[in-house]
């Protein structure tokens, strides 16, 4: 899967890598769009090309390269891997359709596990139907994958994704779900909060439209709001035990991002909800700390929560930034809104930078506490009365 921000790697420049450079320079320099359709034209035949070869490397060289060299011809190259990945175009009996790769995500909670893992076909048929009726356009075909992915799941690479698009396209053309063995998926690593991904490939005649918001009487709020309403009920069955809520499905690596986006905000409400539960008590008797870490630059924010005159880090949240933030996107001001906004008033800010600093034991992030000391997030022993939990 493509992350945005990508670290430099270091290899010799291939012939293949200088002529994606080449063109993607050519693109972001483009004077119109007759000149982007020559560009984009000519890039797309090569990269088509590298990923049926399967030569993730060269794209991923190029990728560096175009990051290194020129900011916007990082952007061009990357979008256009990305939609290439991402969609085809097949022949459905003799007439051109075509094929994206979607995802529909479920930002979780739980006090125990987040489910996730294979789907029954009665559900898989449901969801199929509630996707149609509120989210897709007229006259689409949709197929889905048989389960239900969390993030260590999805496709990692451009060449694996690509080759999910096109199984699952071929899926949808014979009017068939993708069957998975989820013997061969990674194993799922437990999280407070997590993403969950539903995956499918919407089908629909060649220059149609794909999506309900596309159609003349469309409106994406109200499109939101019923596959919310009702996708949230055949959901629950695959979610049992968390608390769950469904942003916009779309095309697979928008949607995903925007999920990315959303996840932010969506752990810190989490882990305060889950936080008042389990020790029983109110959002004015927490703190939060907040400090900005760096490596080479600024990575992320973290976020640990303790009790108000207490050193001791009880939980804590990543805040990574995302595409085109850096030092001066004013995150915290973003994140002590979402605080103030679940009650939590008592907001520390570090203004110095901390490490990368993780436990070298587990592996987990260490958090802040008001001292400025790194920790490792320890929860208290349960109030009396609070059901039993597990901390992840």
């Amino acid at each position: 899967m493509l992350k945005r921000n990508r670290p430099a790697r270091r290899g010799r420049s291939t012939a293949d890598e200088t002529e994606l450079l080449r063109l993607a320079e050519g693109l972001s320099d483009s004077s119109g769009r007759i000149e982007d359709a020559f560009w984009e034209s000519r890039l797309t035949q090569r990269i088509t090309r590298l990923i049926s070869e399967r030569e993730e490397d060269t794209l991923n060289s190029a990728l560096d390269a175009a990051n290194q060299a020129d900011g916007r011809a990082y952007e061009a190259l990357a979008d256009m891997i990305e939609s290439i990945c991402e969609a085809t175009r097949i022949e459905v009996n003799g007439a051109q359709w075509d094929a994206v790769l979607i995802t529909a995500p479920a930002l979780a909670w739980s006090r125990w596990q987040i489910g996730g893992g294979s789907i029954s076909p009665d559900t898989l048929q449901n969801l199929k139907v509630q996707l149609g009726a509120h989210v897709l356009a007229k006259g689409t075909k949709l197929a889905l994958a048989d389960f239900l992915f969390s993030p260590d799941q999805l496709p990692h690479g451009f060449v694996p994704t690509a080759e999910l698009t096109q199984a699952l396209a071929q899926a949808a053309r014979d009017g068939k779900n993708l069957k998975l063995d989820a013997r061969e998926l990674p194993e799922t690593k437990t999280f407070l909060a997590d993403t969950r991904y539903l995956l499918g490939v919407v089908l629909a005649p060649a220059g149609a439209a794909l999506f309900r918001w596309q159609e003349d009487d469309g409106d994406r709020e109200e499109i939101l709001a019923q596959w919310q309403k009702q996708g949230a009920g055949i959901m629950q069955k695959l979610l049992a035990g968390s608390t769950f809520s469904l942003s916009m499905p779309g095309s697979y690596h928008n949607a995903w991002r925007e999920a990315d986006r959303l996840s932010r905000g969506y752990s810190l409400q989490a882990t305060v909800a889950y936080l008042l539960m389990t020790l029983n008590i109110e959002p004015r008797q927490l703190q939060a700390v907040i400090g900005p870490f760096h490596s080479q630059q600024l990575e992320e924010y973290r976020v640990g929560f303790t009790r108000r005159g207490d050193d001791k880090v009880l939980h804590g949240v990543v805040w990574p930034l995302l595409d085109g933030e850096d030092e001066h996107t004013d995150c915290i001001s973003e994140i002590e809104a979402i605080l103030k906004e679940i009650g939590i008033t008592a907001i520390h800010v570090h203004e110095h930078d901390f490490p990368l600093d993780y436990c070298d034991d587990c592996g987990t992030p260490l958090y802040p506490n008001l001292e400025g000391e790194l920790l490792h997030a320890e929860m208290a022993e349960e109030e009396p009365g609070a059901q039993p939990t597990m901390l992840h």
